[in-house]
């Protein structure tokens, strides 16, 4: 009996999955691994809130192995340990694992490659598991990668994704230990809302979407109290869902709707493809502007304020507040909360991502810092010094304050659009409100920013 190692990293599912189907075409026994790394842990990335929803993820994964005869086989180590112990106890021949983009998936996969020669077993990377395309396959003809999206998508948009895969009928495991996969419940810390992780979960709210939630999607993604977004991101980070097959299935509903969506996958995908080709950018400028960000008692004192929701701003405390209390944000105040952080207080963007990093369900290298460079204005933003006004902002989007009031309940009697500018109401209910005024004049912000930027 020949036998096969699919390694599980960020692509936890059995729908659409290229690592296992390989490996099921190429031995009679596979052996589903997944390794709880150390490596991780020490660099800080296993965040309380992922690590509940990833708990999730194992067990769902476990279940479907299992309904095809399979199983999960979890252990806990170095992942290039761990991987080759498998190899050594099973006689395996070859390992499948999905492609990455970061420097510690990129590091893993050749201390990985090397070790396994010594076995002689070989190993076999597969792009486009936990994107859409992969990184690289679209290029300019001056270049390693676009630096721009548009372009970057028409030529993505003619490529089309490969042909989605369905899951296996069955998984033959041979024998070898296991740990059970952890559980949720033993993960401390983690924010009362965090959604329930998983494949099972995730095609469950990925078939709600495409039944009653993509037609509006062009006409509703910025509505903030609407929340018309499809809250897909966590599973897509996880590898829950594929990406090739949801722009496949949006591309079968069609509309503008649908379009606006497959467009945001290509932005998902336009980020993995520039970490690709320039791994520092993940907390180094990819633009260095020679930005002199603010720093002292004064910018630490707002910067903790923004934080906890306490910025005066409402629209950016109620943002910063979901955030803390689901793990995930929405996409239009992701964009708001970035710009005050880092052009209103003139902060490095870097406090931004790392605060999102430890408290996002969906916090990823590609997608997280890239997008803190777009708003910061040393990533891939073609108007790099553009300031988005929090109270324009809140005017456009929450016109009737709903989502402020929802997320700062300090200011739910409030009425109407009076609620983004608490500081101008009368002095005696302005007094009653436990709300703190704003930590920074918004004109004053954003004439030092542009100073410094020379704009």
């Amino acid at each position: 009996m020949t036998v096969a190692v699919a390694l599980f990293t960020s692509d936890l599912r059995v729908h659409d999955q290229p690592v296992l189907h390989a490996a099921l075409r190429a031995a009679d026994q596979v052996v589903p691994l997944f390794v709880r790394d150390d490596g991780i842990h020490r660099a800080g990335f296993d965040a309380p809130n992922r690590r509940a929803f990833l708990a999730d993820c194992l067990a769902s994964l476990d279940a479907e192995l299992r309904e095809r005869g399979g199983r999960l086989v979890v252990r806990t180590g170095e992942t290039v340990d761990q991987v080759c112990r498998v190899v050594r106890e099973t006689g395996a021949h070859e390992v499948h694992v999905a492609a990455g983009v970061s420097g510690y998936a990129l590091g893993r996969e050749q201390r990985l490659r090397e070790a396994l020669t010594g076995l002689r077993c070989a190993l076999h990377a597969h792009d486009a598991v936990v994107t859409a395309l992969p990184p690289g396959r679209v290029t300019p003809a001056s270049g390693d990668h676009f630096a721009v999206f548009t372009p970057y998508f028409r030529r993505w948009q003619q490529e089309g994704v490969r042909t989605a895969h369905g899951a296996p009928r069955s998984v033959d495991v041979p024998r070898v230990k296991g740990e059970k996969p952890p559980r949720r419940s033993d993960v401390a810390g983690v924010s009362p809302e965090v959604p329930e992780g998983g494949e099972t979960a995730a095609r469950k709210r990925l078939t709600a979407w495409l039944r009653s939630g993509i037609a509006e999607y062009e006409d509703r993604h910025d509505d903030l109290a609407g929340d018309a977004t499809s809250r897909l991101s966590p599973y897509l980070h996880f590898g829950c869902l594929s990406a090739a097959e949801l722009v496949q299935r949006a591309g079968r509903k069609g509309g503008a709707g649908a379009e606006a969506f497959v467009r945001q996958l290509a932005w998902r995908d336009f980020h993995h493809q520039v970490l690709a080709a320039r791994p520092a950018a993940s907390w180094s400028d990819y633009r260095d502007r020679g930005d002199r960000w603010s720093t002292g008692a004064a910018t630490d004192r707002a910067v903790e304020a923004w934080r906890q929701g306490r910025t005066g701003y409402p629209v950016v405390d109620a943002a910063m507040r979901q955030l803390r209390h689901e793990g995930w944000m929405h996409n239009r105040a992701r964009l708001l909360v970035a710009s005050f952080l880092t052009k209103t207080l003139y902060a490095d963007w870097r406090l931004g991502a790392e605060h999102f990093l430890s408290l996002l369900v969906d916090g990823d290298l590609a997608n997280n810092q890239l997008n803190w460079q777009w708003a910061a204005g040393t990533g891939t933003d073609t108007r790099p010094n553009r300031v988005l006004n929090p109270l324009t902002q809140a005017r456009r989007f929450d016109p009737r304050g709903a989502y402020v009031r929802r997320w700062v309940p300090e200011l739910a009697d409030v009425a109407g659009a009076a609620v983004h500018r608490p500081w101008r109401l009368p002095e005696a209910e302005r007094a009653a409100l436990d709300y703190p005024e704003p930590v920074v004049d918004l004109a004053a912000g954003r004439d030092r920013f542009l100073r410094a930027r020379g704009a």
